[in-house]
């Protein structure tokens, strides 16, 4: 297993460095190993990044003799226009569970008729297709925003995003499925294989301990990321997360935004002066300061400081601009210093209501409820704009 796991490690290696993308790759077993891989993990999909991005769904990998690790689910441009991503997928078969790798084809093929969810519902691909060498975007189930990507479409009849069955194998105790005629036309067509990108991609998970199944027993520590190296998104799914429960006070999200608002500044600086590239010594640099966010985002999601907003129809109001606000992070419709100052005027409003109530013995009169109501109205009238600007 070892020398198998070595050889594999040399040819993603190879194939790395190697510029030609157009190589034939196999569609066989590329490693295998004899305990089954954990149950799919369940997450968002992250905002496509832009044009000619293509979703290929997570999956679980293997290293012996550290055992599965979680590959996060990334957008990510294919090498050439009019191409679609078969996802890997392991098989059991013979005694032993055997990884096929995907591989970038006209044609979607065989992936073991495992749900992945967002367009890849066991067979097929329905997040999009190609028209030319434009990809248009089935919004039905690709999370994409509309104000920037506007080659899109709407096909109800693919399966919804939901993964309902975890199951990650194909072959006895996993997903009975074998390929139909389109699949098995799709196996034999010319392959493409993983671009460099989506191998670092993969390196990188396999050198990270919280997307190993040994730590982490079945929930990785990332489980998607909005492009490669896109650790981001994470952050900003995890501070929409505490929104929506109520763990993150406007109060906390503010901060957290305002940080991550001053480091993609910082970001932005660094790549203008460096022709668009981040050096090794600023990604470092980059990625400690997104491990203090992160440890920030969990220590304010688990102190016991949670947003209460009463039931009523002034605590319903806050509790619905703060879920908009989530969902505009979520999809990537506020970067972070949109959500930063939408966060402070919700902070403002709950200060004005705090000091209302005590002066006025717990409760509002009219006058102080017409006033709330008003500065809500603003603040709704500041979400929709920085949501559909």
């Amino acid at each position: 297993m070892k020398r198998i796991f070595r050889n594999m490690v040399l040819i993603a290696g190879l194939a790395a460095a190697a510029p030609q993308v157009n190589a034939q790759v196999s569609v066989g077993i590329s490693i295998s190993a004899h305990i089954a891989p954990p149950a799919l993990p369940v997450y968002t999909q992250p905002v496509c990044p832009g044009d000619g991005y293509i979703w290929t769904p997570g999956y679980w990998a293997y290293a012996d003799p550290d055992g599965y690790y979680w590959v996060p689910g990334v957008w990510v441009r294919p090498p050439h226009f009019g191409l679609l991503w078969t996802p890997a997928y392991w098989g059991f078969e013979g005694g032993v569970y055997g990884f096929h790798a995907g591989y970038w084809g006209p044609h979607v093929g065989f992936y073991g008729g495992i749900n992945y969810g967002y367009g890849y519902g066991g067979a097929g691909f329905g997040g999009g297709i190609w028209a030319g060498n434009v990809f248009r975007y089935n919004t039905a189930v690709a999370n994409v925003n509309t104000t920037i990507v506007h080659n899109t479409y709407v096909n109800n009849t693919v399966i919804n995003n939901t993964t309902i069955n975890r199951t990650s194998f194909n072959g006895q105790g996993g997903v009975n499925a074998r390929p139909n005629e389109q699949e098995r036309s799709a196996m034999n067509e010319r392959h493409v294989q993983p671009t460099s990108n989506q191998l670092d991609h993969e390196r990188t998970a396999s050198h990270d301990r919280s997307q190993f199944a040994s730590t982490n027993h079945g929930v990785p520590g990332t489980v998607a990321m909005n492009r490669v190296g896109g650790r981001h998104f994470d952050q900003q799914g995890r501070i929409a997360n505490g929104v929506s429960s109520g763990k993150l006070t406007a109060g906390e999200t503010k901060k957290l935004e305002n940080r991550e608002a001053n480091l993609n500044k910082e970001v932005r600086a660094d790549r203008a002066n460096n022709d668009g590239h981040l050096t090794n010594q600023e990604k470092s640099q980059v990625n400690r300061q997104q491990n203090r966010i992160s440890n920030s985002i969990y220590a304010d999601k688990h102190n016991n400081s949670n947003a209460h907003y009463g039931d009523n129809p002034i605590g319903d109001r806050r509790a619905n601009q703060q879920q908009r606000i989530a969902q505009g992070i979520r999809n990537g419709q506020m970067n972070a210093g949109e959500a930063a100052s939408a966060e402070n005027r919700q902070q403002n409003i709950n200060r004005t209501i705090r000091a209302d109530r005590q002066a006025s013995g717990g409760s509002l009169n009219r006058q102080q409820f017409r006033q709330v109501y008003r500065q809500q109205n603003r603040a709704g009238r500041q979400i929709s704009r920085q949501r559909h600007g």
